[in-house]
């Protein structure tokens, strides 16, 4: 849990000069699904940074980017995408991020990029939520589908093609939905009733059908009608915003990434919103981390395990990636150590 992340940052911090933009509380929550292990190379990584740049403390920054290298691995420098695959990712990552920010039950954005990384991602959006979570409603489920589909949405939309990039989202609006519909009751067809268990759910965590075939196929019929909607919903609200989205990707696609701040400053001004008051909770709360970070603060790796699961209370850090035709989803979703 989020007390149990932060006292094992502060074990592992505790020989580390930390300065004062260090806020741990703000890590935790970030590395939600994260064990010790990760947490360690986090704060090694973010020591390594810290000494590169030839400075005597780590600050906020470097404990951010540290989460990137452990979850999602180093920038690839030497990986060249074709400027048609570049429009593409920068495109398909404001999908997502764009379809978020219309959204109301939905994490901030903390970054976009669309600079690959060795784990396989040819780009991400990365959402931080502004508190822990152990439940979550079934509007908030239905909002995180849509905005996992929302970069393939982007992709039809705007180059009336689609590539293999959205294979990471498509199995996490998968697993949502399923579960949606198998595990918490959220399907007006089938109503309350359990129809899958998870066995041995802390070894192999293997999911069993507790229906006939007949209703198996329902439950697909079911879990299919479910992402149809999200789909047609995420080019809906793209459809609406085209203008907002050529200017945010495009800004994406020149500076390659991109905080939450840079992004929600386009979007509110866009669309008017000069008075801050106005703003929504989320958005206020993701302007001011990204000040407190002092920097580039850092959705399809550490969308975690639980993630993809929607096993909650372990929730695991919210990305949504693109992934070249070679990489599986498991690849890129769990970094570093699963690679």
């Amino acid at each position: 849990d989020l007390k149990g992340r932060i006292d094992t940052l502060k074990v592992h911090s505790k020989d580390v000069h930390l300065d004062d933009t260090v806020d741990l509380e703000e890590i935790g929550l970030a590395t939600a699904g994260a064990v010790g292990s990760d947490l360690a190379n986090m704060v090694n990584e973010a020591a390594i940074n810290a000494v590169k740049h030839r400075r005597a403390s780590v600050n906020q920054k470097d404990l951010l980017e540290a989460i990137e290298v452990v979850m999602m691995g180093k920038e690839k420098k030497d990986h060249i995408m074709s400027k048609e695959e570049r429009r593409i990712v920068s495109y398909h990552e404001t999908g997502h991020a764009l379809a978020s920010a219309l959204q109301k039950n939905t994490d901030p954005i903390q970054k976009i990029t669309i600079v690959p990384r060795t784990m396989g991602a040819l780009g991400y959006a990365w959402y931080v939520p502004d508190e822990e979570k152990h439940l979550r409603s079934r509007k908030e489920l239905e909002e995180r589908i849509i905005t996992a589909l929302a970069g393939r949405a982007a992709e039809e939309i705007f180059f009336d093609s689609i590539t293999t990039g959205a294979s990471n989202d498509i199995e996490q609006a998968t697993n949502i939905a399923r579960n949606m519909v198998t595990q918490y009751g959220m399907s007006e067809k089938f109503g309350l009733i359990q129809l899958e268990a998870v066995e041995d759910q802390y070894l192999t965590g293997r999911k069993v059908l507790n229906c006939s075939d007949e209703t198996a196929a329902r439950v697909d019929e079911e879990v299919m009608k479910i992402l149809a909607w999200s789909y047609e919903e995420a080019k809906r609200l793209l459809r609406e915003n085209m203008e907002l989205m050529e200017e945010l990707a495009g800004f994406l696609l020149e500076k390659e990434s991109i905080t939450g701040k840079e992004f929600m400053k386009i979007f509110h001004e866009y669309r008017g919103d000069s008075d801050a008051e106005n703003n929504s909770s989320a958005d206020t709360a993701e302007d001011d981390k990204t000040e407190a970070s002092e920097a580039v603060l850092v959705q399809d790796a550490g969308e975690a395990v639980s993630e993809v699961e929607a096993e909650l209370p372990a929730e695991g850090p919210n990305f949504t990636l693109v992934q070249p035709e070679e990489v599986s989803g498991n690849e890129a979703e769990k970094p570093d150590h699963e690679a």
